[in-house]
Formats: C-alpha cells, structure tokens, sequence
C-alpha cells in the first residue's frame, strides 16, 4: 500500500476471497487504513521452540508478526519465511519481520516496540515468551549472583517492563479506534509452582509472572485489555532436548495423566483461541497446557 499515491489499492477480505478496490487516497485517513490491516502481535523468543510454534499458529489465523529473537538471526529469518508460508496456505497474506532484541535490556525494549510501530502501526497482541534456563543450575546453597542477576533480567523485568510499554500504547490505539480487545499474554511454566532446587532463580521468576499477570489484568480491565498466563507443562524444545531420556521415562511411569510430551503447538493453539476472542470474559487467567499435571492425585 502506497499512502504518498492518491490513488491506492485497498484489499478487502471475505472468507477466502479478496477484492482489490482503487480508492482516492485524499478521501481516507491514516486511521482508516491502520484500522483495515491485519492484526499485529509481538512474541519474544520466536526464533525456536515455544515462540516459533506460537508465531506459526497466529500466522494462520491471519496476524502480522514481529519475531523477536537475541541471537540466533538464521532462525529467526527461517521462523519468517515459514511463517509467512503457513499463512500463504491457509489463505491469509501476512507480513513478518525478525527483530534483534535482548528484553532484559531498556533501550532493547524500545527498539522492539519501535518496530512494531515503524512497521504496523498497530499492536493487537504481545506474547512474552523469552527466558533463559538457569545458568549452571547451581543448587540453591551455591546460586551466584550475578547468574540470578542475569536470568531475572530477561525473565522478570524484561516482561514487566516491555508489557508496560505495551500497555500504554494499546491504551492509545484503542482510544484512536485503531484496535479493539488487544490481549497481553505470558508463559510461565509448571516450575511457577513446582520445586527444583537447582534452578531457585527460574522459579521464583516463573511464579512472579505469575502475580504480575494478576496486576496487569486488573490494572488494563478497564480499557478493555485482557491478561493472562500460559503455563506450559513438559514441552519437546530446545530446551528440554538435553534431558529428554529423564523425561521419556517419568512421562512413561505416569508424571502426566494425558501421557505424551507437549509441543509448541499446543501452546499455539491455545494463544490462538485467545486472539480469536474465545475468552471474552475472563482476564488475569492462568491457562494450564501441560497434559494435566496440575492435577494432585492419590
């Protein structure tokens, strides 16, 4: 779409079906135009594993995506290019773009919503999903530092800050009419609540979140932003591939009632039925995607 044109191309979408329209560019607003595009989401950590499985889900329902990713370029570029062919199949034309951002650090943060501005113009969804695992894995009696320094700076503060960020410039495009029921959503993780005492840092960030989904929520209720909380149970990713033998086996000796590992699919999946509005009355929720081993049983 070309706005310095008087005339422009509008394509409007009816189910499978699209129509080019030339209409006098003097004739609509810049307004109108944000208000017509697809719906944008940011989701950090989305060159691989659970992000990259929630970026190809949303690209099927029709989002624009920014990719966020703070190292690995390659596979933030490939989560693209697929991204954009998930959606090309069913149907939709999306635009995507990879973004080089560390959430742990501000003038990151900036940079990350600077883009989605620069490139959309609009924020319908932000998905924190970065996090790093404990570094060492040192027992709780031996944690250093400026390891616990490190990871709360991506796991805690950076989506506490960037959702802030976030926040207030969804305020405003819901007061301009550009957008309407954005949704903030943070994964966390089983460990919120589940005990490892040489990953101490990991959870105690995971169930912070947690709480900081709850302040959000009843924070952003009234300018009808809606919050919530994955928690992801046992999920097949980079992450987990190194102790994938331990896993196999507690998953076989019954660790979870639905007996499979959990794909970031399953996490897609779940993001997508709240972007579609499929939870149009709940907020501050915690979400549990981890083949029911919330459940305690005798």
């Amino acid at each position: 779409m070309d706005l310095e044109n008087e005339i422009v191309i509008i394509v409007i979408a009816s189910h499978s079906k699209r129509f080019l329209c030339p209409i006098d560019r003097r004739l609509v607003s810049h307004s109108y135009f944000l208000l017509m595009a697809n719906k944008s989401a940011i989701i950090t950590g989305a060159s691989r594993g659970i992000g990259r499985g929630i970026s190809l889900e949303l690209a099927q329902i029709g989002y624009d995506l920014v990719i966020n990713y703070a190292g690995n370029q390659e596979a933030a570029l490939k989560t693209v290019e697929d991204c954009k062919g998930a959606a090309h199949e069913a149907g939709h034309a999306i635009s995507a773009i990879a973004v080089k951002a560390d959430v742990g650090g501000a003038g990151d943060r900036e940079h990350l919503i600077q883009s989605a501005r620069d490139q959309f113009g609009r924020l319908d969804l932000l998905i924190n999903n970065a996090g790093i695992t404990s570094i060492g894995r040192a027992d709780i009696l031996d944690a250093k530092e400026e390891n616990f320094d490190q990871l709360m700076a991506v796991n805690l503060k950076g989506p506490f800050f960037l959702t802030q960020q976030a926040a207030n410039w969804m305020i405003d495009l819901c007061k301009e009419g550009i957008i309407e029921s954005p949704k903030i959503v943070t994964i966390s993780s089983i460990s919120a609540y589940t005990v490892s005492v040489n990953r101490a840092d990991y959870c105690m960030a995971k169930a912070a979140l947690g709480m900081m989904t709850k302040l959000y929520a009843v924070r952003l209720a009234e300018h009808g932003i809606r919050v919530y909380e994955i928690c992801p149970g046992i999920i097949a990713s980079d992450m987990t591939a190194p102790v994938q033998a331990k896993y196999d086996k507690l998953i076989a000796e019954g660790l979870t009632p639905m007996p499979r590992w959990g794909q970031p699919s399953d996490i897609g999946k779940t993001i997508t039925a709240l972007a579609q509005d499929y939870l149009p009355f709940s907020t501050g929720e915690v979400i549990n995607v981890d083949g029911g081993f919330h459940m305690r049983k005798l």
